[in-house]
């Protein structure tokens, strides 16, 4: 009898890199408006910080700590560390490469320039000089690095000017290091208003200006090479919370540490002085290979300034207003309304301000009691925190679960958190080791002699700007069999259940990942009774190792598997004898592709099983933190999440398949436009259409 071939898998950092590469490829291409594609090269230079802030310093930290883990694939992370090394200084050549030879360009021919001060006319430079005196100049901080000033603490992913300065006084010359501290405060992208005929707009790096003026900073120096730098620090917070007994407290503590945790990356422009380079390693206690020389400007998600000042309608994506069905906007019937019907969202083509509509009118309704909410991430201005204090002032009793480690919203959570319970609110952290990553909100109305609940459970967060931008479902409902487990799940979450029930609901890490293990086996048992089997998985990322064990067998069982997966996936796909039935899509758009959907198809088109909500498919989501899948059980809902589906698989304009090798492929472009699908363009013509039904249905 044949050995079972050992389960192939790809590595999370690599498959990573590759979605970042396709990130990339948006700007690279011809798809979108020209700022957009500027826009796209932003959120490459993001992610890289991300990336190397949480994971690369966390395979740093590996090896300085001897306590070695290979993922599922093998690499050890010192092999990890080399590739991603090698495909990072690719990924960022490319990059730069897009900027000079594909935007710049073609910018330039919309009469929008980005100078170097070297290349400006005399007017400008005398602009800029004096820009440089009035603005920036009093603000800045030079230090020169010597016995009475040692080198300073640098702050995680500031700006910084590196150069070597000489006293001229000294027969000796010894050049020393002089550091330029960048304030934050002051914007990196300058537009130059020097009265021009024509309307061209001409904008300059601070750096460079900064570069230019640096002798001003040292008088008395001579000064020798200027070298724009900023550094990335591991930035994840380590808290043993069953030792901490504020964990508000602990957190804000942490937070100042971040910017003290080890450096883990030195980006720096070409033309520093080696001997100078090499004593800023040594201070920062980095190895060469972390270095990454940096051709143009230092940070490309400053970029996203540039996109804000630069006002060219034309170059950017048409303005598009979301819709708003309107029985959601029935103030007065709203609650009425929802008793009747549950209602689908589906952002950022269905506008999120029913929700906004719907949490401020439980805040004033004498009728509502009690609002539950859990906030992971939200909107600087949230108007959603507004209604909760609201509520709150108006007499309702008011729950709030607030994720204090959502990564990078740390702070902003603090803030929401002390705000609400200065106004009565009880403010609850969760369960002890774990995330709250779940979308909810519940409101529990007196409505005659009973008390009613209604829910509202999304895949994003409670955050008016992202639903903008991100690609999320909503369902509103007060549906009791659902109502009733999101009143279980606040309950579990505020008394420390360890081990609640759901009839409905699944939430990890108590039932979830069983019953997406158990809904595999159905279908594997389906195909082998000759049923129809299938599986389609839509989610931004797929790693988990148990899961994609059972996958595999059903895939080998005849079950016919699509797995729609924006960024990491850790399972090859068209593995003869192994995963042929499985194809992995990444899809990536206009709108950001935040969305989790699960369909099985229990042997029945007219019967699947459908969910939706906020969990990924990783040990992270199923194990360490709390999430929510929620079931589609409305008959015209659920037809519209299987067309949402049907949509993402025919979209022919946007689509990457996944190789066995790990790299993604994308189909030739259809020849003519009547051929073209574009899954976003599909949705907002769609919901255009639905627009207008409704008016003529109006009139």
């Amino acid at each position: 009898m044949d050995k079972q071939k050992p389960y192939p898998y790809l590595n999370r950092e690599l498959s990573w890199l590759a979605f970042n590469r396709r990130v990339l490829e948006q700007a690279e291409g011809k798809n979108y408006p020209l700022l957009e594609r500027m826009k796209y090269l932003a959120f490459v230079g993001s992610n890289l910080d991300e990336f190397f802030e949480v994971r690369v310093a966390g395979l740093m930290q590996q090896i300085k700590s001897g306590h070695v883990e290979c993922g599922p694939d093998g690499l050890e992370p010192k092999d990890q560390l080399n590739r991603i090394e090698r495909i990072v200084k690719e990924l960022i050549d490319d990059q730069y490469n897009c900027w000079y030879n594909k935007i710049v360009p073609k910018l330039e021919k919309e009469q929008i320039y980005f100078r170097d001060y070297c290349a400006l006319t005399s007017k400008e430079k005398q602009w800029v000089k004096q820009y440089f005196e009035q603005q920036v100049l009093p603000i800045l901080t030079p230090i020169a690095i010597e016995q009475a000033h040692p080198f300073p603490h640098l702050i995680n992913k500031a700006l910084y000017i590196l150069t070597a300065i000489i006293d001229q006084k000294k027969s000796k010359n010894k050049s020393l290091m002089g550091i330029v501290t960048v304030p934050r405060i002051l914007p990196r992208i300058v537009k130059i208003n020097v009265p021009r005929r024509d309307s061209a707009q001409v904008y300059i790096a601070l750096s460079d200006i900064i570069k230019n003026f640096i002798k001003d900073l040292f008088p008395g120096y001579r000064t020798r090479c200027a070298a724009p730098f900023r550094i990335t620090r591991n930035s994840e917070l380590y808290i043993d919370e069953e030792e901490v007994t504020n964990l508000l407290s602990k957190i804000e503590d942490e937070l100042i540490n971040r910017e003290k945790g080890a450096v883990v990356r030195l980006e720096i422009a070409p033309g520093a002085d080696l001997a100078l380079q090499k004593e800023l390693l040594e201070a920062l206690k980095l190895e060469p290979q972390s270095v990454y020389t940096i051709n143009g400007p230092i940070n490309f998600a400053r970029l996203m300034s540039a996109y804000d000042l630069i006002d060219r309608p034309d170059l950017k994506f048409k303005p598009y207003t979301p819709y708003i069905n309107p029985k959601l906007e029935q103030q007065e019937n709203l609650f009425n309304n929802i008793r009747n019907n549950d209602y689908l969202l589906h952002h950022p083509y269905d506008s999120f301000q029913p929700f906004v509509d719907f949490i401020t009118l439980a805040s004033k309704d004498p009728h509502v009691l009690s609002i539950k909410q859990t906030l992971y991430r939200t909107s600087g201005d949230s108007l959603i925190v507004q209604a909760l204090k609201d509520a709150s002032i108006n007499g309702k009793q008011v729950t709030v679960l607030i994720e204090l480690k959502a990564r990078f919203d740390e702070a902003n959570n603090i803030r929401w958190a002390k705000e609400l319970e200065e106004v009565g609110v009880q403010v609850v952290y969760g369960l002890a080791g774990l995330k709250t990553h779940c979308k909810a909100c519940l409101i529990i109305r007196r409505e005659g002699n009973r008390m009613r609940y209604y829910t509202h459970l999304g895949t994003g967060n409670y955050n008016t700007n992202t639903a903008k931008l991100y690609a999320d479902l909503s369902l509103i409902t007060s549906r009791k069999t659902i109502t009733s487990d999101v009143a279980n799940l606040f309950n579990s979450l505020t008394g420390l259940n360890p081990n609640p029930k759901f009839s409905k609901l699944l939430v990890a890490p108590f039932n979830l990942q069983p019953s997406i293990v158990r809904f595999i086996q159905t279908e594997i048992k389906n195909a082998q009774a000759g049923k129809p089997a299938r599986i389609v998985i839509k989610a931004n990322s797929l790693i988990d190792k148990k899961t994609i064990d059972y996958l595999y067998k059903a895939s080998q069982a005849g079950v016919t598997i699509d797995l729609i997966v924006r960024g990491t996936c850790a399972l090859v796909p068209k593995v003869k004898g192994i995963s042929d039935n499985i194809t992995v899509r990444s899809l990536l758009g206009r709108y950001l592709e935040h969305s989790r959907i699960y369909y099985f198809e229990n042997s029945s088109k007219k019967s699947p099983r459908v969910y939706a909500g906020s969990a990924d498919w990783m040990p992270r989501n199923f194990y360490r933190r709390v999430e929510v899948m929620f079931p589609i059980e409305n008959k015209e809902i659920r037809a519209k999440i299987l067309h949402i589906l049907e949509i993402y698989m025919k979209d022919n304009m946007h689509t990457h398949y996944l190789n066995a090798n790990g790299s993604y492929k994308t189909l030739k472009k259809p020849l003519s436009r009547s051929q073209s699908i574009s899954y976003q363009n599909t949705f907002i013509e769609e919901t255009k259409a639905d627009r207008q039904k409704l008016a003529i249905n109006d009139v």
